[in-house]
Formats: structure tokens, C-alpha cells, sequence
């Protein structure tokens, strides 16, 4: 079959499994801590900017952040966004700072996109200038988009993935994507198992969430699958499909069978035992890899030693009685 012909069939309708914003994340108990809402993120990144001097810059003295935090932003948003600042001006400054190694050049650390709007239209691009270490620059740049929402899942785990390779911690990550730890590791579990060139080759996904995300990385975390993906994603025409429709027909193409990817689950089975003169009360788990007992009441303790203590012996007995059913 030729290579032009693996996408026949597999663009579906789209996935209306929308991109969460960060409020969707679980926040219980000590998450609570770290985790604020999106309101206080928002004044969080305001205040970057507060009481600060709003200078005009030349774009092309600007570079972008060091690490990076959305793919191809080729969006009817991105053009609203344009038209907006074409006919009404740049109503809020950008945050950059000096450029920790060029003389006279400067980096953004939030507000790419206002930033490329300038350098299409030919302007100045409003902006506050603030010396920031790295660290806070990170995390600054991080809950101005959480605050926005206006990343998709696979641009927040891309992001977090990037923050992880440079060296910064789960807690700095998670305050940077206002994600809690679990929403953190699930992230990560996706970019693990996809690899970048893959996250890459989809985009940004603006219809897809976090479970059809991970259902595409069980997909493709199996080896069996691994030529299938390389071939799909490099075939003519792939690229020229919108990003939810890349990433529906590489779904598609490996999970033929059209269901959700499901974790094997073990039936355990439980029993309870007894003696008559209810000693010892214990609690037996099988789930056929693996076999748990245990033991309360008065005579647990003693019992449970006897039992160890006679493992070689009743071990024994056991292969004897197995072998004796062979015969």
C-alpha cells in the first residue's frame, strides 16, 4: 500500500473531550497548599507587572523564552489576537528580562504571542523590564499561561517535560502549571511514553484532553506498535491535516478496535478462616500472581511464627502432594 493511502479512512469527526484548564485538576487536602486558584494566579502574574515602567521595544531585540511552552500557533485565536491589537493597540504589556548573556537584547517570559503580533504588524511591543533568575522566570512564565488557559494538555505536559530536563523539580513544575502532583505525574507519564518527535508531528491538539492523551500513549508505549506510528506520522499528507485530525487518525490507526485502553484489572479473590476456638482470625487475598495472609486475635502472633518457622517443611509437603497428583 502506498504511503499516501495510510490516512484513508482514519480522520474522524474530531474529540470533543475539550482541553481542561488548570481548575479541572483535582485539589484536595495538602495539594490545597500549592495549588491556587486560577483568580489568584492571574493577580499573581499582574503583579510582575505592577508599579512597573512600561517601555517600548524593538521586537527584534527580543528573544523567546528559554524554554519553550506552545507548538504551531497558527489559531483563529492567534489572528483574533492580531486583528484585536491592529485596530485597538497592545492593551497589556509583555514581561521580559534582560537577556542573561547578550548585551542590549532581551527575553520574554510571558506574552509570546502579543509579541509576535508586534513584529508581523511592524510596532513596538509594549513591555515591563525585570531582571528575573531562572527559576523565577520559569514559574512566572508558567502561571500566566495556567491563568489564561490557554495551553492545551499537550502543550502544559511538553512544558512540564522541558522543565524536568533542565534540572527543576516537581514542586517548581506543578507551581509553574498550577498542577497538583498527580496532574504533574500524569503529564509526565504521557511525555514518556510519547516520544518528542511523535508530541511534535500531532501539535497542539486544541480539541483533545488529558484521558484521550493518555489513551493514545498506552497505544504508544507498545513496541508492537512502534513502525506503525513512525510510518503513519511520516506519510504524505499527515502533515497537512489539522492538528486534532492528526492526532484522530493516528488513534484510530492503533486502536482499531475503537474502544478506551484499558489497565488489566486482577480479580482478587478473599476468604476469611477461623479455628473453633476463634484464636486466631485470619484474612486470606488470591489474586492468582499473588497470595497475602493475615492474622489477628490472640494466638496470631505465635501461630503466624509457627507458621514460619515450618515453611521448609510445609513447602515440602506441598511439591510432594503436587507431584503425588501427577501420578
Amino acid at each position: 500500500m502506498a504511503r499516501k493511502n495510510l490516512l484513508a479512512g482514519l480522520v474522524e469527526s474530531g474529540d470533543n473531550d475539550k482541553q481542561p484548564s488548570a481548575s479541572n485538576y483535582p485539589m484536595r487536602g495538602a495539594s490545597k497548599n500549592m495549588i491556587r486558584s486560577l483568580d489568584e494566579l492571574a493577580k499573581q502574574a499582574e503583579k510582575f507587572l505592577e508599579g512597573e515602567a512600561v517601555v517600548d521595544l524593538d521586537p527584534d531585540t527580543i528573544e523567546g523564552s528559554f524554554v519553550s511552552d506552545r507548538m504551531e500557533d497558527v489559531s483563529e485565536q492567534f489572528q483574533e489576537l492580531k486583528q484585536a491589537i491592529e485596530e485597538r493597540g497592545q492593551d497589556t504589556p509583555i514581561l521580559v528580562r534582560p537577556h542573561p548573556s547578550l548585551s542590549g537584547r532581551y527575553q520574554i517570559v510571558f506574552g509570546h504571542r502579543r509579541a509576535r503580533v508586534a513584529r508581523e504588524l511592524g510596532r513596538k511591543v509594549k513591555a515591563v523590564v525585570k531582571p528575573l533568575d531562572d527559576k523565577t522566570h520559569v514559574i512566572a512564565q508558567g502561571q500566566e499561561n495556567s491563568a489564561r488557559a490557554n495551553l492545551t494538555f499537550i502543550e502544559r505536559a511538553s512544558f512540564a517535560k522541558r522543565l524536568l530536563d533542565l534540572g527543576y523539580d516537581r514542586a517548581v513544575i506543578g507551581s509553574a502549571l498550577a498542577a497538583n502532583a498527580a496532574a504533574v505525574s500524569k503529564m509526565l507519564s504521557v511525555t514518556d511514553r510519547i516520544p518528542d518527535q511523535i508530541i511534535g508531528r500531532i501539535g497542539p491538539a486544541p480539541s483533545v484532553g488529558r484521558e484521550r492523551w493518555v489513551e493514545l500513549s498506552l497505544l504508544v508505549g507498545k513496541s508492537s506498535n512502534e513502525d506503525t506510528v513512525m510510518e503513519l506520522t511520516a506519510a504524505d499528507g499527515f502533515a497537512g491535516l489539522e492538528s486534532d485530525e492528526r492526532f484522530n487518525a493516528l488513534f484510530s490507526a492503533l486502536n482499531k478496535v475503537g474502544k478506551p485502553v484499558k489497565k488489566t484489572v486482577m480479580v482478587t479473590q478473599k476468604t476469611t478462616w477461623q479455628p473453633s476456638d476463634n484464636a486466631v482470625s485470619a484474612q486470606i487475598s488470591n489474586t492468582g500472581k499473588a497470595f497475602m495472609l493475615s492474622m489477628r486475635a490472640k494466638n496470631a502472633s505465635e501461630f503466624g511464627r509457627f507458621l514460619s518457622d515450618n515453611l521448609d517443611r510445609l513447602y515440602a509437603e506441598f511439591v510432594s502432594a503436587e507431584t503425588g497428583k501427577g501420578d
